[in-house]
């Protein structure tokens, strides 16, 4: 993206930038403004980044040929010149002390998932009922970028053009040594929060969380009925004539059936979606009949389960 020079009058506004920094009257070699209450990075020396998937973003940046500029950044991270530094949807936004009194202006664009692409993803996560558990104890399995990669969906950057950057100091390269450190913190807050790249994504943790857990009760819920489907076709059907002893009274199968019900707001909901029916008794809709008979067995079960 074009960088922006600001003005100050009709004078070129003087930037400074340190290392073979730029100002308006041109290159010259300066010292950043030093401050003691910026981030610093974690890592002292060496590699930044410990966990898989903060490994796998600096990765992803040296792939995408900007790895012999990311170096500018890294004695900035560590020094603490990133003042602030905000993660949303499609958009990481930070404030980078320079060698200018003005802090400079950072920012890093990688486009949001769709939703189609989000829904999609979740419905494979939610098979899988180990992966949905380790996630939703806040774990990060490796087994995620693999099945992104599988559904053809990218959860890290693929092409250079997935990212573009923005920062307010004068200097032309791209990352900047701002856009740099900010780019090495990034790492190190995915190192904390691995849930920053859903984040960054479209999708925050906690959204991610409970579409999981939708999806894994509605999983469980059709694999204990397919589970009772099964067992009734293996079991021998019976006439009714020949149950007619036992017709009212529980059977083994509802030994291990577990009753959840639900206050509605309204008696029979179904029955009132239905309509009337075709037919009175002693003048009066069966429909009426019905629902009077319903609520009674639903308070007539609600009083055992409570009782139980």
């Amino acid at each position: 993206m074009p960088r922006r020079r600001s003005t100050y009058g009709s004078r070129p506004y003087r930037y400074d930038d340190d290392d073979e920094g730029y100002s308006g009257y041109g290159w010259r070699s300066t010292t950043p403004i030093r401050s003691e209450q910026g981030i610093k990075a974690r890592s002292k020396r060496g590699q930044i980044g410990t966990h898989w998937w903060s490994k796998r973003w600096l990765e992803t940046l040296e792939a995408l040929g900007i790895g012999s500029r990311l170096a500018r950044g890294r004695s900035y991270a560590r020094s603490g010149q990133v003042l602030a530094l905000e993660v949303k949807a499609g958009c990481v936004t930070a404030s980078v002390q320079g060698s200018s009194p003005r802090p400079y202006k950072v920012a890093i664009y990688l486009s949001p998932l769709s939703d189609q692409d989000w829904e999609h993803i979740l419905d494979i996560m939610a098979q899988d009922a180990l992966l949905a558990a380790r996630l939703l104890s806040g774990e990060m399995p490796q087994e995620i970028e693999a099945l992104f990669v599988r559904e053809r969906i990218s959860l890290f950057p693929e092409v250079s053009d997935d990212l573009s950057t923005s920062c307010s100091c004068p200097d032309p390269a791209n990352p900047c040594k701002h856009i740099a450190a900010v780019y090495y913190l990034l790492a190190e807050r995915f190192d904390s929060d691995p849930f920053m790249l859903f984040t960054l994504r479209g999708r925050s943790k906690e959204a991610v969380g409970e579409a999981l857990q939708q999806r894994r009760s509605q999983v469980e819920e059709l694999s204990q009925a397919e589970d009772f489907l099964l067992a009734t076709q293996a079991t021998p059907l019976q006439l009714l004539e020949e149950r007619l002893d036992t017709f009212w009274q529980e059977g083994e199968e509802l030994e291990d059936f577990a009753p959840r019900p639900a206050q509605l707001p309204g008696p029979s909901p179904m029955l009132r979606e239905l309509g009337d029916a075709p037919y009175t008794v002693v003048g009066e809709n069966l429909t009426d009949w019905f629902e009077r008979i319903y609520v009674k067995a639903a308070q007539y079960a609600r009083d055992r389960l409570e009782n139980e």
